[in-house]
């Protein structure tokens, strides 16, 4: 595996310590799906289980998606891969399904929250509220929460990756 991945200076102020850590988690999910077929990335962890790489990867392109253009940003932007009807549709992988178009719509994703972000102070209130809640958010709040999500989702990716080809590390 070859991705860069560099922790946060341990001095930075708080919005380069966040960003920092967001990048480094983000870095951290395409590290572990590296090298894989298509194949192997659609893989499902263990049965009955349907998480597989490629599903955290879509998974997380709606995460970002939703806190940074649908919250943070009040945009109108639909979810990709899943319906009211299919709640999971990310993980719902067929053939047809490719890491291009995964990767693609991840990284589109993040480059689209990293634009977002920019127009917020760090205390500034999200333009737009939760879907299911109605509460609105700091960038703040939304930074950590990306952080959490990233880091639980990263564990995942680690035991399927090591059990896909016992590839293993931080």
């Amino acid at each position: 595996m070859t991705t860069e991945r560099e922790e946060p200076a341990t001095t930075a102020d708080e919005r380069t310590m966040l960003e920092g850590w967001l990048d480094y988690h983000r870095r951290t999910l395409a590290w572990k799906c590296e090298g894989l077929t298509d194949a192997q990335l659609r893989t499902a962890s263990v049965e009955p289980s349907e998480l597989s790489l490629m599903g955290l990867v879509r998974h997380m392109a709606e995460v970002e998606r939703s806190w940074f253009r649908r919250v943070l940003a009040a945009e109108d932007a639909r979810p990709m891969y899943y319906t009211e009807e299919d709640r999971d549709g990310e993980f719902h992988l067929s053939e047809a399904d490719t890491w291009k178009e995964a990767y693609a719509t991840w990284q589109a994703e993040i480059d689209s929250a990293r634009r977002n972000a920019e127009r917020f102070a760090l205390d500034d209130i999200s333009e737009g509220t939760h879907a299911r809640t109605g509460e609105r958010f700091n960038l703040r709040w939304i930074y950590t929460h990306m952080i959490e999500e990233y880091a639980r989702h990263n564990g995942h990716a680690d035991l399927i990756r090591e059990r896909l080809d016992g590839a293993t590390g931080d």
